[in-house]
Protein backbone atom coordinates (compact mmCIF):
# COMPACT_ATOMS: atom_id res chain seq x y z
CA UNK A 1 0.00 0.00 0.00
CA UNK A 2 1.47 3.17 -0.71
CA UNK A 3 0.35 6.12 0.97
CA UNK A 4 1.09 10.18 0.08
CA UNK A 5 0.96 13.65 1.48
CA UNK A 6 -0.32 16.05 -1.10
CA UNK A 7 -0.01 19.32 -0.44
CA UNK A 8 -1.96 22.00 -3.02
CA UNK A 9 -2.01 25.46 -3.22
CA UNK A 10 -5.71 27.02 -3.65
CA UNK A 11 -6.42 30.64 -4.25
CA UNK A 12 -8.74 31.86 -1.01
CA UNK A 13 -11.34 33.22 -3.76
CA UNK A 14 -11.16 29.73 -5.42
CA UNK A 15 -11.57 27.31 -1.91
CA UNK A 16 -14.70 25.94 -0.21
CA UNK A 17 -15.16 24.81 2.94
CA UNK A 18 -15.90 21.27 1.59
CA UNK A 19 -15.12 17.84 2.20
CA UNK A 20 -16.49 16.95 -1.01
CA UNK A 21 -14.64 20.00 -3.27
CA UNK A 22 -11.77 18.76 -1.33
CA UNK A 23 -12.16 15.28 -2.60
CA UNK A 24 -12.13 16.65 -6.05
CA UNK A 25 -9.80 18.82 -5.46
CA UNK A 26 -7.44 15.87 -5.12
CA UNK A 27 -8.93 13.76 -7.95
CA UNK A 28 -8.08 16.37 -10.62
CA UNK A 29 -5.57 15.99 -12.71
CA UNK A 30 -3.14 18.71 -12.74
CA UNK A 31 -4.42 20.37 -15.79
CA UNK A 32 -7.57 20.52 -14.28
CA UNK A 33 -6.85 21.92 -11.22
CA UNK A 34 -5.46 24.52 -13.16
CA UNK A 35 -8.30 25.48 -15.27
CA UNK A 36 -10.46 25.52 -12.33
CA UNK A 37 -8.26 27.02 -9.97
CA UNK A 38 -6.55 29.52 -12.13
CA UNK A 39 -2.87 27.90 -11.46
CA UNK A 40 -1.04 24.67 -9.87
CA UNK A 41 1.47 24.09 -7.40
CA UNK A 42 1.77 20.91 -5.66
CA UNK A 43 4.08 19.17 -3.65
CA UNK A 44 3.91 15.52 -2.62
CA UNK A 45 5.85 13.55 0.34
CA UNK A 46 5.97 9.58 0.02
CA UNK A 47 4.93 7.71 3.13
CA UNK A 48 7.88 8.66 4.90
CA UNK A 49 6.10 12.04 5.40
CA UNK A 50 6.25 11.42 9.44
CA UNK A 51 10.26 11.33 9.07
CA UNK A 52 9.93 15.18 7.50
CA UNK A 53 7.43 15.78 10.36
CA UNK A 54 10.29 14.99 12.96
CA UNK A 55 12.62 17.06 11.11
CA UNK A 56 10.16 20.34 11.86
CA UNK A 57 8.73 19.26 15.13
CA UNK A 58 11.71 17.83 17.08
CA UNK A 59 11.96 14.63 18.25
CA UNK A 60 8.61 12.75 19.84
CA UNK A 61 6.80 13.77 21.71
CA UNK A 62 6.92 16.77 19.16
CA UNK A 63 8.55 19.33 21.72
CA UNK A 64 7.81 22.47 19.16
CA UNK A 65 5.49 25.29 20.33
CA UNK A 66 2.60 25.18 17.96
CA UNK A 67 2.94 27.65 15.36
CA UNK A 68 4.87 27.80 11.97
CA UNK A 69 7.34 24.93 12.92
CA UNK A 70 4.42 22.72 13.12
CA UNK A 71 2.54 23.54 10.41
CA UNK A 72 4.94 22.60 7.63
CA UNK A 73 4.12 19.40 6.93
CA UNK A 74 0.75 18.15 9.21
CA UNK A 75 -0.57 21.03 10.80
CA UNK A 76 -3.62 22.56 9.87
CA UNK A 77 -7.78 22.91 10.53
CA UNK A 78 -9.14 19.37 9.66
CA UNK A 79 -11.67 19.13 7.36
CA UNK A 80 -13.37 15.90 7.91
CA UNK A 81 -13.58 13.43 4.82
CA UNK A 82 -17.54 12.35 3.78
CA UNK A 83 -15.81 8.92 4.37
CA UNK A 84 -15.39 8.64 7.95
CA UNK A 85 -12.73 5.42 7.14
CA UNK A 86 -10.28 7.95 5.14
CA UNK A 87 -8.13 10.59 6.79
CA UNK A 88 -9.38 14.09 7.09
CA UNK A 89 -8.20 17.22 5.17
CA UNK A 90 -5.77 19.59 6.70
CA UNK A 91 -6.28 23.17 6.04
CA UNK A 92 -3.85 26.36 5.99
CA UNK A 93 -4.79 29.95 5.38
CA UNK A 94 -3.01 32.07 3.63
CA UNK A 95 -1.79 33.96 7.17
CA UNK A 96 -0.67 30.45 8.22
CA UNK A 97 1.23 30.04 4.76
CA UNK A 98 2.59 33.25 4.99
CA UNK A 99 4.15 32.11 8.99
CA UNK A 100 5.47 28.95 7.40
CA UNK A 101 7.09 30.28 4.42
CA UNK A 102 8.90 32.76 7.19
CA UNK A 103 10.08 29.91 8.99
CA UNK A 104 11.12 27.80 6.62
CA UNK A 105 12.86 30.78 4.75
CA UNK A 106 14.52 31.44 8.36
CA UNK A 107 15.20 27.81 8.97
CA UNK A 108 18.85 26.17 9.36
CA UNK A 109 18.83 23.28 8.07
CA UNK A 110 21.75 21.82 9.20
CA UNK A 111 20.38 22.78 12.83
CA UNK A 112 17.25 21.02 12.48
CA UNK A 113 19.22 18.25 11.40
CA UNK A 114 21.71 18.01 14.03
CA UNK A 115 18.77 18.11 16.60
CA UNK A 116 16.73 14.80 14.50
CA UNK A 117 19.47 13.07 13.16
CA UNK A 118 19.93 10.27 15.16
CA UNK A 119 15.83 9.30 15.24
CA UNK A 120 16.02 9.78 11.52
CA UNK A 121 19.34 7.51 10.95
CA UNK A 122 17.07 5.08 13.33
CA UNK A 123 15.53 2.90 10.63
CA UNK A 124 18.70 2.43 8.26
CA UNK A 125 20.89 1.07 10.76
CA UNK A 126 23.46 1.57 8.13
CA UNK A 127 26.84 3.61 9.04
CA UNK A 128 27.48 4.80 5.60
CA UNK A 129 23.94 5.96 4.85
CA UNK A 130 23.91 9.46 6.49
CA UNK A 131 25.32 11.45 3.40
CA UNK A 132 22.07 9.78 1.52
CA UNK A 133 19.71 10.07 3.77
CA UNK A 134 20.89 13.78 4.85
CA UNK A 135 20.65 14.49 1.21
CA UNK A 136 16.92 13.51 0.88
CA UNK A 137 15.79 15.18 3.96
CA UNK A 138 17.96 18.32 2.54
CA UNK A 139 15.85 18.57 -0.89
CA UNK A 140 12.51 17.90 0.83
CA UNK A 141 13.51 20.65 2.66
CA UNK A 142 14.43 22.76 -0.36
CA UNK A 143 11.54 21.44 -2.20
CA UNK A 144 8.96 22.11 0.72
CA UNK A 145 10.79 25.99 1.18
CA UNK A 146 9.63 26.82 -2.44
CA UNK A 147 6.34 25.59 -2.63
CA UNK A 148 4.98 27.49 0.57
CA UNK A 149 7.71 30.84 -0.31
CA UNK A 150 5.45 30.52 -3.96
CA UNK A 151 2.28 29.89 -2.28
CA UNK A 152 2.95 33.15 0.06
CA UNK A 153 3.90 34.78 -2.43
CA UNK A 154 0.37 34.25 -4.45
CA UNK A 155 -1.33 34.83 -1.22
CA UNK A 156 -2.54 31.06 -1.35
CA UNK A 157 -4.29 28.65 1.32
CA UNK A 158 -2.66 25.14 1.22
CA UNK A 159 -5.15 22.33 1.86
CA UNK A 160 -3.24 18.64 2.69
CA UNK A 161 -4.64 15.14 2.27
CA UNK A 162 -3.26 12.26 3.21
CA UNK A 163 -3.77 9.61 0.40
CA UNK A 164 -3.94 5.73 1.24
Amino acid sequence: MSMYLHLRAVPPSALRNSATWFQRLFEDDWDTVRERIGRHREEVLDKLYGDVETLYSGIPPHHAPEGPRTQVVLGGRPVFHTDSSLPPFLLLTASQVTGVAAYLKAADFDGLWRHARVQLLRPYAVPDAEPEVRGLFAATHRDLTAFYAQTAQYGDAVVKWLVV
